[in-house]
């Protein structure tokens, strides 16, 4: 894992280059794609998810696979109701402000585009922490004996991870970003939306449907 400070100079260097390849790919690109076919975007594939037949964007065009080289915390280039689904796994909390984020998706997301967004469940993590059960957490990135090491091991991640995500927090942002219909997915290998998302399951890993790990959300744009 690279460091915060490795990053955020990474970040630096690359981002105006970045901005400036999303400028070009929705200019001269993105309305062919939208044209052509359904349009359907991975955010944050990194180097193992890589979704054949979805536009996969990621930051890092080193380790990663992806299609755009793009810094997600920029505007996505494609055109206001043009992307019919999106899908991220363990992306979100290490953006700055998910608020904007989310306005964006939605703005981009045809009426009737579903989102699907998953993360650290900051909700089981604080009630698993209140419980005092030590085995519910890793000992990754850091290896701690305490129940409050544990805790921050799971929530900031080395300081990667910039917000807590739980179900009354990012439903209110969704909902503010305009999205009128949000469920929580529990056990969180589940869609209700399969024919967008089957492929997407097979990337996702969860060891304990009781005390998930992981919050999943579909957030659907209503038509």
């Amino acid at each position: 894992m690279l460091a915060r400070a490795t990053k955020e100079l990474f970040y630096t260097v690359a981002g105006l280059v970045m901005a400036l390849n999303g400028h070009i790919y929705r200019t001269f690109r993105a309305g062919s794609a939208v044209r052509k076919s359904s349009v359907r975007l991975h955010l944050g594939p990194g180097q193992k998810a890589y979704l054949p037949g979805w536009t996969n964007i990621d930051a890092n065009m080193f380790t990663s696979k992806c299609d755009i080289w793009l810094d997600l915390r920029n505007p996505l280039p494609f055109p206001d109701n043009s992307v019919d689904a999106i899908y991220s796994h363990h992306m979100i909390e290490n953006l700055p402000d998910i608020e904007a984020y989310f306005r964006d998706t939605f703005r981009v997301l045809k009426p009737g585009g579903i989102y699907r967004a998953a993360g650290p469940n900051g909700d089981m993590a604080i009630a698993k922490f209140i419980e005092n059960d030590h085995d519910w957490f890793g000992d990754w990135p850091d290896k701690y004996d305490s129940i409050g090491g544990r805790f921050a091991n799971f929530i900031f991640c080395r300081n990667e991870h910039l917000t807590i995500l739980t179900e009354s927090y990012l439903t209110e942002l969704a909902q503010r970003a305009g999205f009128k219909h949000v469920k929580r997915l529990l056990p969180v290998m589940e869609t209700g939306h399969t024919h967008l998302f089957e492929d997407c399951l097979a990337h996702e890993h969860e060891r304990d449907y009781d005390a998930p790990h992981t919050l999943v959300l579909e957030l659907e744009k209503a038509i």
